[in-house]
């Protein structure tokens, strides 16, 4: 197995990949919409005692299977119980169903990087990515469709991923690591900096974090921040395991695990006062209430914050491009290279 034979060359290596694999979509997407509609401030209750109690356990958890089996997943569970290996495979298809998909999103991103220079998709977002991007139907006869395009931009990804996943460990992952994870968290900087400087920014990072104190005795909220941490943090998919089966003797985990989760969580906080302010700008523009402006998922990163850059001006030009090499940074890192490697490995 090349577990047994490959090593990280650094702590940083191990750390930016393990970052990286936390660091993804659902950090600018997903978390400000969950930390929004959950109570805004009050959310941090439920968050944090989740991240002690139990993603952070969790995550040790994996990391000392990885670092004491050092083999592929379905071999750690067959080293415990040889009946137990098929619970490995099933481990390893799930992230692969989920990479199918994934990959699809971060190359819809990769397109509107490019149209961002100039605002290509028009001055109705929705219709463009809805028809003119995807060309969405309700005929069965759409399953045929090839869109070249996206079909342009898959192939690229497909090839970086495969490109990274197989060079060797700390050439590939380990050193796309280092350059694409501090990259990544210069540009979100340089993006949320601007976003808090536009005119009724205020509006919407204090929507974000006034807190509803009454849903905190609501079991649902405790569960959405539960499934949030190990969402982010991408517990139980074997790819913790995967990297930390490559970690020296003498490694501190702890250390390392904290760090990790320190980083994830840091990163979507920031990340969320970065989308509130250009919401709240929006917001303070139109007169709309902040609520009808909240969204998650493809519509808000295809369709909302085009809208919003449209109205932004000259400054968009300049926000509009980090925001969708953010996303793609994000997308690349997220565990896509894990993945292929967990792939790989078994």
């Amino acid at each position: 197995m090349a577990a047994q034979h490959q090593e990280w060359n650094s702590q940083m290596a191990f750390i930016m990949a393990m970052i990286g694999s936390a660091i993804g979509l659902g950090n600018i997407w997903r978390y400000p919409y969950v930390l929004y509609s959950n109570g805004g401030g009050a959310f941090f209750l439920p968050y944090v005692i989740s991240i002690v109690c139990m993603a952070v356990p969790y995550l040790f958890l994996e990391y000392a299977a990885g670092y004491n089996f050092k083999t592929s997943l379905p071999n750690m569970f067959r080293k415990v119980q040889s009946k137990f290996e098929v619970v490995g495979w099933f481990i390893c298809l799930v992230p692969f169903l989920i990479l199918t998909y994934y990959v699809v999103i971060v190359g819809w991103d990769l397109i509107y990087f490019f149209l961002s220079f100039n605002h290509g998709w028009g001055a109705n977002p929705n219709s463009f990515f809805t028809d003119t991007l995807l060309h969405s139907t309700s005929s069965l006869s759409g399953l045929g469709d090839v869109i070249l395009p996206i079909l342009g931009s898959l192939i690229v990804l497909w090839l970086i991923i495969w490109f990274i996943s197989h060079k060797d460990l700390n050439d590939g992952i380990g050193k796309y690591s280092k350059v694409l994870i501090p990259s990544l968290m210069i540009i979100m900087a340089v993006v949320v900096l601007i976003a808090v400087t536009l005119p009724g920014a205020s509006i919407g990072y204090n929507a974000l974090f006034k807190p509803d104190w009454s849903l905190v005795l609501d079991p649902h909220i405790w569960l959405v921040a539960a499934g949030q941490i190990i969402f982010s943090l991408s517990l139980g998919w074997g790819v913790v395991s995967t990297y930390a089966s490559y970690l020296p003797e003498g490694t501190s985990l702890v250390k390392n695990g904290i760090i990790v989760t320190i980083a994830n969580c840091g990163f979507e906080l920031f990340t969320a006062i970065g989308v509130f302010s250009i919401l709240g700008y929006m917001s303070s523009i139109h007169g709309v209430p902040i609520g009808s402006l909240v969204n998650e998922g493809t519509g808000l990163i295809f369709v909302a914050f085009p809208s919003i850059f449209n109205e932004m001006g000259a400054m968009s030009y300049i926000i509009a491009p980090l925001f969708f090499l953010c996303v793609l940074f994000a997308g690349i890192t997220a565990g896509k290279e894990s993945i292929m490697k967990i792939i790989l490995e078994t």
